[in-house]
């Protein structure tokens, strides 16, 4: 049991290993939240927050909980959002280090809050760019796109603050005042990757099919639709060596990596630096100036639609798709099988060409695979077959929405 700011919260199990490869345990990731809390807690601080929950270690895959347990502290406030599906949930929202405490209790490593606040649901007050490399990218060019990002945020006025995502990306935040919808704050952020686009052609892209960005870093407006989430600063990625999304300072940016910034390095930098996005909340900006770009670029261009009358979307590439798995090391190994079917094909393929894609399910992810065979002449593109792995994410909630059958 623990006492926070005059808070008790209990933490089960302890003792229990996390992350066995540094040896941290359950009560080290608490403690290292509460070091950390002035960031942690200004990143999610007011805002909704889906529970994503590793009940079952970082091996497994989460579960995402968008409703709050029933059996929480009285002191947790919470909020109804409701979703474009026309449900609702009543969700957590975190405003201080035992809010903190208590959601990692639950099992969540990383922090994934909405950019609306519990005052205003309907208002973002964030803009978020995520900037997610293709195959091939190194990190030189993300941080060349960051810049351009940067510049575009500023000559529009509007503040950049830039993080590791924990992974392979990066984030860059820019506060805004709350009056725009989601949609008016999605259009700009698409209109902010399209005019990335236009400046560093070949290096970004704002191509929202997977297919068609190439080797480049694909500037993801899309982390701003309604119900989307992203990984908060200072949260703790699930990743063997303990990975955490990052703020930097400009300055710093392009001799850092990802990989430098784990729970062991970041509490010796915290205790150092503190936040150094501790002024996030003072640069608030508009989205007039981009929105009028928006105005002056016109409409961005669809896809085409499918020809059979379906109305669904038409992919200008030539791909097939290969697995559909419960979990990435599934849909991995069906790849392989399929490149063991194909040896002459895959010399030909680039980084970029295999595609694979973490798909959200009703309640967690599941993987699919995609392969792009643009590189490979017409006469060598193997057709598309039964799938390596052929699993449906779906038929668990079909199977509960079938009425009972009458016992014979």
């Amino acid at each position: 049991m623990l006492e926070i700011d005059g808070r008790e919260v209990r933490i089960s199990s302890p003792d229990k290993v996390v992350f066995p490869e540094p040896g941290i345990t359950k009560l080290d990731l608490v403690r290292y939240y509460l070091a950390v809390a002035d960031g942690a807690v200004r990143g999610v601080a007011g805002r909704p927050m889906v529970l994503k929950r590793f009940v079952k270690g970082i091996e497994a895959e989460a579960f995402f909980q968008k409703r709050v347990p029933e059996n929480r502290p009285e002191w947790l406030e919470t909020a109804t959002l409701h979703y474009a599906s026309g449900t609702s949930a009543e969700e957590a929202v975190v405003r201080d280090a035992a809010g903190l405490a208590w959601v990692v209790n639950l099992g969540c490593l990383d922090l994934n809050p909405h950019p609306v606040r519990a005052e205003d649901l309907d208002h973002p007050d964030e803009l978020r760019v995520d900037l997610d490399p293709m195959p091939g990218v190194d990190w030189a060019q993300i941080v060349d796109v960051a810049m351009v990002v940067r510049d575009v945020l500023t000559d529009h006025g509007l503040v950049g603050w830039p993080k590791t995502s924990g992974s392979r990306g990066m984030h860059i935040y820019a506060r805004i005042e709350p009056r725009w919808t989601y949609r008016e704050v999605r259009l700009a952020a698409e209109t902010l990757a399209r005019e990335v686009e236009l400046r560093a052609p070949g290096l970004a892209t704002a191509r929202w099919w997977k297919e068609e960005r190439g080797e480049s870093v694909f500037v993801d407006f899309n982390q701003n639709a309604k119900d989307r989430t992203v990984a908060s600063a200072y949260s703790v990625r699930p990743l063997p060596d303990a990975r955490v999304s990052t703020p930097l300072e400009w300055g710093e940016v392009r001799g850092s990596r990802p990989e430098l910034f784990t729970v062991p390095t970041m509490l010796r930098r915290f205790a150092e630096r503190g936040d150094v996005a501790a002024g996030i909340d003072d640069a608030v900006g508009s989205l007039d100036g981009l929105l009028q770009l928006a105005e002056e670029l016109g409409p961005a261009e669809r896809p085409p639609k499918s020809s059979d009358g379906s109305g669904r979307r038409q992919s200008t590439m030539p791909l097939i798709e290969i697995a559909r798995a419960k979990t990435k090391p599934e849909a991995l190994e069906g790849l392989e099988r399929w490149k063991a079917k194909h040896p002459d094909v895959v010399p030909l393929l680039q980084p970029a060409d295999v595609l694979v894609d973490g798909m959200r399910g009703s309640s967690s992810l599941w993987y699919r695979i995609r392969v792009n065979l643009q590189h490979v002449p017409e006469a060598q593109r193997p057709a598309q077959a039964e799938l390596e792995v052929d699993y449906d994410p779906w038929a668990a909630y079909r199977e509960s929405e079938r009425p009972e059958r009458p016992e014979s």
